[in-house]
């Protein structure tokens, strides 16, 4: 992962709290029995390792990450005799890397911060029998980001490209499918996962962008004071706010899975 995710408290605050809304649902739809062993690549804070742990049964889960930082995190937080966590980044998964073969491959969130994403998957592929993934839809769907991004873009036109609706063009469905098609995946699925991001007021909205971890944060933290202020406050002016101060949005995340 980015060497811009390193810290689990300051990730949890940006969007680590909405990733475990989404691991829920995407546990559920991958549907799979009892007693399986699982791997979760790029565990990160460990969001999907619990829900895997809370709702699959599972007789192990085995979570790997590059961040030494996210793995002492997802140690710390997640206690359960199943799991285990080692740092490992995906360029190096194996069978023997992680203990053996597994059942069930998963990876939520990471993929788009993978290098060579189509050998990740194939790596993924050789390791166990289902493979599932799920990405933020940055382009449209992950609101919280699309406020940031689309005012940055109107105060800093030059940095459009930053965006990461630009940069991470493949999350989505079309771009999911190419990628597990590539990678060798047989009967390939996607689907929408829409979970709800309320804030209490702006401040809680706004102060996990000055955490300086992932893409729209430090770039934000990159930024002349001036620069940021002005993009704070014309964020503000457009968030829907209702009469209490809260901010009710929603983001959506595109999940995908293949078997070999």
């Amino acid at each position: 992962m980015s060497s811009q995710w390193s810290q689990g408290e300051i990730y949890e605050s940006y969007v680590g709290r909405w990733s475990r809304l989404v691991a829920a649902e995407f546990v559920a739809w991958l549907d799979q029995p009892a007693g399986l062993r699982w791997l979760d690549v790029g565990c990160g804070t460990g969001a999907l390792t619990t829900a895997v742990l809370t709702q699959a049964e599972p007789s192990a889960v085995v979570g790997v990450d590059p961040s030494e930082g996210f793995v002492g995190f997802a140690r710390g937080a997640v206690a359960d005799e199943r799991a285990r966590f080692e740092v490992l980044p995906a360029a190096e998964l194996s069978t023997d890397a992680v203990g053996g073969a597994v059942d069930v491959v998963v990876a939520g969130l990471v993929l788009n911060f993978i290098p060579d994403r189509p050998d990740a998957l194939r790596r993924m592929r050789e390791i166990g029998r289902t493979v599932g993934v799920y990405v933020w839809d940055y382009a449209e769907g992950m609101q919280l980001m699309r406020y940031f991004w689309e005012a940055a873009a109107d105060v800093v036109p030059d940095d459009r490209e930053r965006d990461e609706g630009r940069t991470f063009p493949f999350c989505n469905p079309a771009g999911l499918e190419g990628l597990f098609a590539e990678a060798g995946f047989s009967d390939i699925e996607t689907r929408a996962i829409v979970v709800p991001t309320v804030f209490e007021s702006f401040d809680a909205y706004w102060t996990p962008f000055l955490g300086g971890q992932g893409p729209g944060p430090a770039y934000l933290r990159s930024l002349h004071p001036n620069t940021q202020t002005a993009i704070r406050h014309l964020v503000e002016s457009r968030l829907p706010a209702n009469p209490d101060g809260s901010i009710e949005l929603t983001a959506r995340a595109w999940a995908a899975r293949g078997t070999s």
